[in-house]
């Protein structure tokens, strides 16, 4: 026994001496690699979890039916009970081309509610549960997953915009152009767009035509100016009123607010 001993000992320091070491032990998957261990979160959860050794399953492909993602390899599960309220599940910084999908019923007979690559948003009614498929969706042609970095959150409110409209505008007597200005006020938006309509009756005739103002960065819940050039489409702007259509439109990353204004406009010929 002590020679077999011996001999071991022998073995291992010889092996050492050549820089041979004994096989590390395989990476694991992660723990909700699988549906039936989905990790149960809350709004305000986020991690950074190695999927590279996530692994796809025919529950992914079942939920994926009804989504058409190109790929769900290295998947993982999420499990969220809803609360009334809309929900982000962000995915964008993770350092592979990462997808969201979303889905309610039960194991084998998932429903796909919303899905996306980087974020997708949804509302989460009491009661439900909604379990969350965070995939690598391979647009980006390389490897096995990676360092998922997931955030669930609240969707911030929907965006507001108002707009108001001068009574007076300006004409252009050698283009035969109008111009259309007011205010605008606007929050939680990431632009803000203003379609002018103008209509003039000029002799026998009405006159038409189109414009527009786009701005982005400004929704920051203050009065803001607007203008916006309207070109004629059958004829030209003279002096006298014209009624507007003005519409107004500011979109968030998944809502939209809009303000509707019709006013009677005085045009005057520019100074």
């Amino acid at each position: 026994m002590k020679t077999i001993i011996k001999l071991c000992t022998v073995l291992v320091l010889t092996l050492s001496a050549l820089g041979v070491s004994a096989p590390a032990a395989l990476a694991a998957p992660p723990n909700n690699d699988t549906f039936p261990n989905a990790t149960l979160v809350t709004i305000g959860f986020s991690e950074v979890l190695d999927t590279t050794e996530a692994t796809t399953d025919a529950d992914d492909a079942q939920l994926n039916e009804s989504c058409g993602a190109p790929a769900t390899d290295a998947s993982v599960w999420y499990a969220l009970e809803g609360t009334d309220q809309g929900v982000i599940v962000d995915v964008s910084q993770s350092d592979y081309s990462a997808g969201v999908l979303v889905g309610v019923g039960t194991q084998g007979n998932l429903t796909t509610v919303a899905c996306s690559q980087g974020a997708v948003g949804f509302f989460a009614e009491a009661g439900t549960t909604y379990y969350i498929l965070a995939i690598d969706d391979q647009l980006d042609g390389a490897g096995n997953g990676g360092s998922l970095n997931i955030v669930f959150a609240e969707i911030p409110p929907p965006p507001t915009v108002d707009i108001t409209v001068n009574h007076y505008g300006t004409f252009n007597s050698k283009t035969g152009t109008a111009t259309i200005s007011g205010t605008y006020t606007c929050s939680n938006g990431d632009f803000i767009e203003v379609d002018v309509e103008a209509r003039q009756k000029v002799g026998r005739f009405i006159i038409v035509g189109f414009g527009s103002f786009f701005d982005f960065g400004t929704c920051d819940g203050t009065s803001h100016p607007w203008a916006a050039e309207v070109f004629p489409q059958n004829g030209v702007f003279k002096g006298g009123k014209a009624l507007t259509l003005n519409f107004a439109i500011s979109c968030g990353p998944f809502e939209c607010g809009t303000s509707y204004v019709e006013q009677v406009v005085q045009l005057r010929g520019k100074k």
